[in-house]
């Protein structure tokens, strides 16, 4: 799993956006916290992840709170 920190999230809409740990900015959306139990994000908040790649920018997935500051 890859890691990376918070950079933005909306919790009305359940989206964001992490920078990994190689300066790559990844999309956050609703899937990405699904089964994690996971409701709110914190920017600088530290987290590992799996990325899935679309035709657009990666995506997060298999979300997990690593810091909980």
């Amino acid at each position: 799993m890859d890691q990376g920190t918070i950079k933005h999230f909306d919790e009305q809409d359940r989206t964001g956006s992490l920078l990994t740990d190689d300066r790559v900015e990844v999309a956050i959306d609703a899937t990405s916290l699904e089964g994690s139990g996971i409701l709110t994000l914190r920017i600088g908040q530290r987290v590992k992840f799996e990325t899935e790649d679309r035709d657009g920018p990666a995506v997060a997935r298999s979300l997990r709170i690593v810091t909980w500051e």
